[in-house]
């Protein structure tokens, strides 16, 4: 007699939820494996992070974000049921309680993916509610602010918060002809940023017409009709037709916790290397997540699409009796603003500190070509090492091209641990119209090498 086919239950219908989906029904066959994916929005495997690019205009539609629709799924073989939403998870009957439409329902399950993402972070303050305020934590929420610019044709934006969502959404309020003020509690955009590099993407937003309130808590919001007017911070009142949020996220933890599942100090769900839960037979994948920093050897909650595709494809390859693990972060992150190039891996000299190193930092200054080549750029490359070992820790690069792509070669130095010494042998490619013959990447290096004996 055939062994009865098992079920798996996967919450959450992005990146890491379809991925684990995915790699499951590769190795696996549905004469095998049920598999059942329920997805809250009304899309699936679609690209979060390209959101601020089709508010700007760069992308033409949102169905263009979209990886695989629903019926690709269903090829496979894949059960996808969107705007369905999992309430709880009991461990004991072993099955889920979903709500739609139609009311509440209960699946059980096998094998069970947790993917249920990032929840945004809202203000609690008067106004909140005010119609024109606006977050882009997925898809649906893209959708709703395209269709308000279209019909209010607002003038005036207010960005609150100046992370790497806040600064893409300035750039496509800019693109769009607004007025753009950002308003950032910190006293300096991209707060990951030491504070002499924060502060050239200070200048830089500043030079696209950005107005600038740092230092500034927000308060509240005024509204007319219903409809958002102003912005009320620490510094004054700031009048707007449109606020968008960019306060961050925090792992969506909830739903595990309630069912006995373990949540770890960042407010992720802890998992061990393949992805398993503290629950037998649970996996969790992607921004809902804890996972560990390679440098700061500390737990870490960060949300990007490429630490999620990689997280669920570790799941489904397991779940599919094959062996994956996701052995990590560094922290590499990029973002621009219009012209401006930002990028950082690793820990910044606060990090750095926090986590116990004892470390020093150099910053250089060069050009993305060769000084003589027609097009060539100022770039300032940071390197932040560990004082006696020379160990790389963390680097962060601003500049008008080049700063997205150098930061991978300090990532994948970082991830080898190399010193800084060892870095100024990398071969790394040259021409006249990519780089001048000292790499602005060497050159930090071998700043940082020098300084080393100063340092010890």
């Amino acid at each position: 007699m055939n062994a009865p086919k098992e079920r798996l239950v996967v919450i959450g219908g992005d990146a890491a939820g379809m991925s684990a989906a995915s790699q499951a029904r590769k190795r696996r066959p549905a004469s095998d494996l049920e598999i059942v994916a329920f997805e809250r929005g009304q899309h699936v495997s679609y690209s979060a992070c390209g959101i601020p690019y089709l508010v700007a205009g760069d992308v033409a539609e949102p169905d263009a974000l979209v990886a695989r629709h629903p019926a690709e799924f269903l090829k496979l073989d894949i059960d996808v049921r969107l705007s369905t939403e999992v309430v709880a998870i009991d461990l004991d009957r072993r099955a889920v309680t979903v709500r739609s439409a139609a009311g509440e329902s209960s699946l059980g399950f096998d094998q069970l993916v947790i993917a249920t993402g990032g929840v945004p972070t809202r203000p609690e303050v008067p106004g909140s509610l005010s119609v024109g305020i606006h977050g882009v934590q997925n898809l649906e929420d893209g959708i709703r602010l395209l269709g308000y610019l279209d019909r209010h044709r607002p003038e005036r934006a207010v960005v609150v918060g100046g992370g790497y969502i806040g600064l893409e959404m300035a750039e496509a309020m800019l693109r769009r002809g607004l007025d753009v003020t950002l308003v950032d509690a910190s006293e300096q955009p991209m707060r990951t940023l030491d504070p002499d590099m924060g502060g050239l993407i200070a200048d830089a937003l500043r030079a696209e017409g950005v107005t600038l309130r740092l230092g500034e808590r927000l308060e509240g919001f005024a509204s007319k009709a219903g409809r958002v007017t102003a912005v009320h911070t620490t510094g004054g009142e700031i009048p707007a037709d449109l606020v968008i949020l960019g306060l961050g996220s925090r792992p969506s933890s909830d739903l595990a916790r309630a069912a006995g599942i373990g949540v770890g100090t960042t407010g992720g769900i802890q998992t061990d290397r393949r992805m398993r839960t503290s629950a037998e037979g649970v996996w969790a994948a992607g921004d809902c997540v804890e996972t560990f920093h390679l440098v700061s050897q500390r737990p870490v909650a960060i949300a990007l699409g490429t630490h999620a595709n990689k997280q669920g494809r570790a799941v489904g390859i397991n779940i599919g009796g094959g062996y994956a693990t996701f052995p990590g972060v560094v922290g590499t992150a990029v973002s621009k603003l219009c012209g401006t190039e930002v990028a950082r891996t690793g820990l910044s000299t606060a990090e750095a500190a926090a986590a116990g190193f004892s470390a020093y930092s150099v910053t250089t200054e060069s050009t993305t070509r060769a000084g003589y080549y027609p097009g060539a750029r100022k770039i300032k490359t940071k390197i932040i090492a560990e004082r006696i070992t020379g160990r790389l820790l963390g680097a962060q690069i601003v500049g008008e091209e080049g700063a997205a792509k150098r930061i991978d070669a300090l990532a994948v130095a970082l991830w080898h641990g190399m010193t800084v010494e060892e870095m100024t042998s990398l071969d790394l490619s040259y021409a006249p119209p990519f780089a001048p013959v000292w790499d602005p990447v060497l050159i930090a290096a071998r700043k940082a090498a020098e300084a080393l004996g100063s340092n010890s």
